[in-house]
Protein backbone atom coordinates (compact mmCIF):
# COMPACT_ATOMS: atom_id res chain seq x y z
CA UNK A 1 0.00 0.00 0.00
CA UNK A 2 1.22 3.51 -0.80
CA UNK A 3 2.37 5.64 2.15
CA UNK A 4 0.56 8.46 3.89
CA UNK A 5 2.56 11.67 3.46
CA UNK A 6 2.92 14.04 6.41
CA UNK A 7 3.78 17.58 5.26
CA UNK A 8 5.92 19.66 7.62
CA UNK A 9 5.34 23.38 7.13
CA UNK A 10 7.11 24.69 10.23
CA UNK A 11 10.04 24.02 12.54
CA UNK A 12 9.89 22.49 15.07
CA UNK A 13 7.33 19.92 13.95
CA UNK A 14 7.23 16.32 15.16
CA UNK A 15 3.70 15.59 13.82
CA UNK A 16 2.67 14.84 17.39
CA UNK A 17 0.49 11.76 17.74
CA UNK A 18 0.16 11.04 14.01
CA UNK A 19 3.20 8.83 13.27
CA UNK A 20 2.44 6.51 16.17
CA UNK A 21 -1.26 6.18 15.40
CA UNK A 22 -0.89 5.80 11.63
CA UNK A 23 1.90 3.25 11.99
CA UNK A 24 -0.13 1.43 14.63
CA UNK A 25 -2.96 1.18 12.11
CA UNK A 26 -0.61 -0.56 9.67
CA UNK A 27 0.11 2.40 7.39
CA UNK A 28 3.52 3.43 6.08
CA UNK A 29 4.39 7.07 6.77
CA UNK A 30 6.43 9.42 4.59
CA UNK A 31 7.60 12.77 6.03
CA UNK A 32 8.37 15.68 3.69
CA UNK A 33 9.40 19.27 4.33
CA UNK A 34 8.84 21.30 1.15
CA UNK A 35 10.14 24.52 2.73
CA UNK A 36 13.48 22.72 3.14
CA UNK A 37 13.54 21.77 -0.55
CA UNK A 38 11.98 18.32 -0.32
CA UNK A 39 9.98 17.28 -3.37
CA UNK A 40 6.32 16.61 -2.76
CA UNK A 41 4.94 13.35 -4.11
CA UNK A 42 2.15 13.30 -6.67
CA UNK A 43 -1.37 12.68 -5.39
CA UNK A 44 -1.44 9.26 -7.06
CA UNK A 45 1.82 8.24 -5.34
CA UNK A 46 0.35 8.30 -1.83
CA UNK A 47 -2.67 6.77 -0.11
CA UNK A 48 -3.35 9.86 2.02
CA UNK A 49 -2.09 13.35 2.84
CA UNK A 50 -1.89 15.18 6.17
CA UNK A 51 -0.87 18.85 5.90
CA UNK A 52 0.20 20.39 9.21
CA UNK A 53 0.42 23.93 10.62
CA UNK A 54 2.81 26.81 10.18
CA UNK A 55 3.30 30.46 11.03
CA UNK A 56 3.09 31.73 7.43
CA UNK A 57 -0.10 32.81 5.69
CA UNK A 58 -1.53 30.03 3.55
CA UNK A 59 -1.95 32.44 0.62
CA UNK A 60 1.64 33.80 0.69
CA UNK A 61 2.94 31.83 -2.29
CA UNK A 62 5.02 34.81 -3.46
CA UNK A 63 6.84 35.02 -0.14
CA UNK A 64 6.98 31.23 0.29
CA UNK A 65 7.08 29.71 -3.22
CA UNK A 66 7.07 26.15 -1.93
CA UNK A 67 3.49 26.69 -0.75
CA UNK A 68 2.35 26.72 -4.38
CA UNK A 69 3.38 23.10 -4.75
CA UNK A 70 1.42 22.17 -1.65
CA UNK A 71 -1.66 23.98 -2.99
CA UNK A 72 -1.30 22.06 -6.25
CA UNK A 73 -0.86 18.70 -4.51
CA UNK A 74 -3.93 19.17 -2.34
CA UNK A 75 -5.95 20.41 -5.30
CA UNK A 76 -4.98 17.25 -7.20
CA UNK A 77 -5.85 15.12 -4.17
CA UNK A 78 -9.34 16.65 -4.09
CA UNK A 79 -9.75 15.86 -7.78
CA UNK A 80 -8.48 12.28 -7.42
CA UNK A 81 -10.28 11.70 -4.09
CA UNK A 82 -7.05 10.93 -2.27
CA UNK A 83 -7.87 11.25 1.45
CA UNK A 84 -6.67 14.58 2.88
CA UNK A 85 -6.59 15.97 6.39
CA UNK A 86 -5.55 19.60 6.75
CA UNK A 87 -4.64 20.95 10.20
CA UNK A 88 -4.58 24.72 10.94
CA UNK A 89 -2.45 26.08 8.06
CA UNK A 90 -3.16 22.81 6.27
CA UNK A 91 -6.92 23.40 6.60
CA UNK A 92 -6.47 26.89 5.18
CA UNK A 93 -4.49 25.49 2.23
CA UNK A 94 -7.23 22.92 1.64
CA UNK A 95 -9.87 25.66 1.65
CA UNK A 96 -7.88 27.81 -0.81
CA UNK A 97 -7.23 24.79 -3.07
CA UNK A 98 -11.00 24.27 -3.15
CA UNK A 99 -11.58 27.87 -4.24
CA UNK A 100 -12.34 29.59 -0.91
CA UNK A 101 -10.86 32.83 0.40
CA UNK A 102 -8.52 33.35 3.36
CA UNK A 103 -8.79 36.36 5.65
CA UNK A 104 -7.79 37.58 9.10
CA UNK A 105 -9.92 36.07 11.87
CA UNK A 106 -12.06 38.32 14.11
CA UNK A 107 -9.64 37.52 16.94
CA UNK A 108 -6.58 35.40 17.47
CA UNK A 109 -7.17 31.98 19.03
CA UNK A 110 -4.42 30.68 21.29
CA UNK A 111 -4.69 27.86 23.80
CA UNK A 112 -7.61 25.57 24.51
CA UNK A 113 -11.01 26.68 23.23
CA UNK A 114 -14.37 24.95 23.00
CA UNK A 115 -15.63 23.91 19.58
CA UNK A 116 -19.20 22.83 18.89
CA UNK A 117 -19.97 20.11 16.34
CA UNK A 118 -22.77 20.87 13.92
CA UNK A 119 -25.49 18.33 13.22
CA UNK A 120 -23.44 17.09 10.27
CA UNK A 121 -20.35 17.01 12.46
CA UNK A 122 -22.05 14.78 15.01
CA UNK A 123 -22.69 12.28 12.21
CA UNK A 124 -19.33 12.69 10.46
CA UNK A 125 -16.94 9.78 10.08
CA UNK A 126 -14.13 11.70 11.81
CA UNK A 127 -15.54 14.69 13.69
CA UNK A 128 -18.17 12.72 15.58
CA UNK A 129 -15.45 11.97 18.14
CA UNK A 130 -16.07 15.47 19.57
CA UNK A 131 -19.00 16.42 21.77
CA UNK A 132 -20.22 20.02 22.34
CA UNK A 133 -17.98 20.48 25.38
CA UNK A 134 -14.76 19.44 23.66
CA UNK A 135 -11.76 21.74 24.07
CA UNK A 136 -9.05 21.77 21.43
CA UNK A 137 -5.72 23.55 21.04
CA UNK A 138 -5.52 26.62 18.78
CA UNK A 139 -2.69 28.86 17.64
CA UNK A 140 -3.79 30.95 14.65
CA UNK A 141 -4.88 34.38 13.47
CA UNK A 142 -6.32 33.63 10.00
CA UNK A 143 -9.52 31.91 8.98
CA UNK A 144 -11.15 30.80 5.75
CA UNK A 145 -14.49 30.93 4.02
CA UNK A 146 -16.22 27.60 3.61
CA UNK A 147 -15.52 26.16 0.13
CA UNK A 148 -18.48 25.69 -2.18
CA UNK A 149 -20.08 22.31 -1.54
CA UNK A 150 -18.30 21.80 1.79
CA UNK A 151 -20.09 20.73 4.95
CA UNK A 152 -19.43 22.71 8.13
CA UNK A 153 -18.66 20.16 10.86
CA UNK A 154 -17.70 22.30 13.86
CA UNK A 155 -17.97 25.93 14.81
CA UNK A 156 -16.58 28.21 17.50
CA UNK A 157 -17.71 31.27 19.40
CA UNK A 158 -15.02 33.54 17.94
CA UNK A 159 -14.04 31.80 14.69
CA UNK A 160 -17.04 30.24 13.00
CA UNK A 161 -15.39 27.80 10.60
CA UNK A 162 -13.55 25.29 12.78
CA UNK A 163 -13.90 22.10 10.74
CA UNK A 164 -15.29 21.11 7.37
CA UNK A 165 -15.53 18.16 5.02
CA UNK A 166 -15.26 18.43 1.26
CA UNK A 167 -16.61 15.49 -0.67
CA UNK A 168 -16.06 12.06 0.89
CA UNK A 169 -12.33 12.16 1.62
CA UNK A 170 -11.12 15.66 2.55
CA UNK A 171 -11.29 17.32 5.97
CA UNK A 172 -9.98 20.64 7.26
CA UNK A 173 -9.54 21.36 10.99
CA UNK A 174 -8.64 24.86 12.14
CA UNK A 175 -7.44 23.47 15.47
CA UNK A 176 -4.44 21.28 16.29
CA UNK A 177 -5.61 17.71 16.73
CA UNK A 178 -2.01 16.48 16.42
CA UNK A 179 -0.53 18.02 19.56
CA UNK A 180 0.96 16.33 22.58
CA UNK A 181 2.62 18.22 25.47
CA UNK A 182 6.19 17.93 24.12
CA UNK A 183 5.13 19.41 20.77
CA UNK A 184 3.37 22.38 22.39
CA UNK A 185 6.39 22.95 24.65
CA UNK A 186 8.67 23.00 21.61
CA UNK A 187 6.46 25.64 19.97
CA UNK A 188 6.47 27.79 23.10
CA UNK A 189 10.25 27.56 23.36
CA UNK A 190 10.74 28.33 19.68
CA UNK A 191 8.43 31.37 19.82
CA UNK A 192 9.97 32.75 23.00
CA UNK A 193 8.07 34.37 25.86
CA UNK A 194 7.92 37.82 24.29
CA UNK A 195 6.20 36.45 21.18
CA UNK A 196 3.94 34.16 23.22
CA UNK A 197 2.73 37.13 25.26
CA UNK A 198 1.74 38.91 22.04
CA UNK A 199 -0.79 36.14 21.57
CA UNK A 200 -2.56 37.08 24.79
CA UNK A 201 -1.36 34.77 27.55
CA UNK A 202 1.93 33.68 29.14
CA UNK A 203 3.45 30.26 28.62
CA UNK A 204 2.71 29.27 32.23
CA UNK A 205 -1.01 29.80 31.65
CA UNK A 206 -0.82 27.64 28.53
CA UNK A 207 0.86 24.96 30.65
CA UNK A 208 -2.00 25.14 33.14
CA UNK A 209 -4.39 24.58 30.24
CA UNK A 210 -2.31 21.62 29.06
CA UNK A 211 -2.65 20.05 32.51
CA UNK A 212 -6.42 20.56 32.50
CA UNK A 213 -7.42 19.78 28.93
CA UNK A 214 -4.72 17.99 26.94
CA UNK A 215 -5.30 14.43 28.11
CA UNK A 216 -8.91 14.48 26.95
CA UNK A 217 -8.11 16.23 23.67
CA UNK A 218 -5.40 13.69 22.98
CA UNK A 219 -7.72 10.78 23.74
CA UNK A 220 -10.28 12.06 21.23
CA UNK A 221 -7.65 13.05 18.68
CA UNK A 222 -6.04 9.62 18.70
CA UNK A 223 -9.41 8.13 17.85
CA UNK A 224 -9.82 10.71 15.06
CA UNK A 225 -6.45 9.69 13.59
CA UNK A 226 -7.40 6.02 13.76
CA UNK A 227 -10.63 6.85 11.93
CA UNK A 228 -8.70 8.74 9.26
CA UNK A 229 -6.45 5.69 8.88
CA UNK A 230 -9.54 3.57 8.20
CA UNK A 231 -10.68 6.08 5.55
CA UNK A 232 -7.26 5.80 3.89
CA UNK A 233 -7.38 2.02 3.93
CA UNK A 234 -10.92 1.89 2.55
CA UNK A 235 -10.09 4.38 -0.22
CA UNK A 236 -7.08 2.26 -1.20
CA UNK A 237 -9.32 -0.79 -1.48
Amino acid sequence: MKPVVLIRNEFPETFGIFPEELSGAGLDVMEVTPRAGHDLPAANEVSGIVAFGGSMRASDTDKHPWLAGEHALIGAAIEHETPVLGICLGAQILAIAAGANLHVAPSREFGYTEVTPTEEGLADELLSVYDPSARVFHWHEDTFDLPNGASLLATGEVVANQAFRLGRHAWGLQFHCEVDPPLIESWLASAGEEEVLRWGKPSDLVREEIAKFQAEEERLSRELVRRFARVVQAAAG
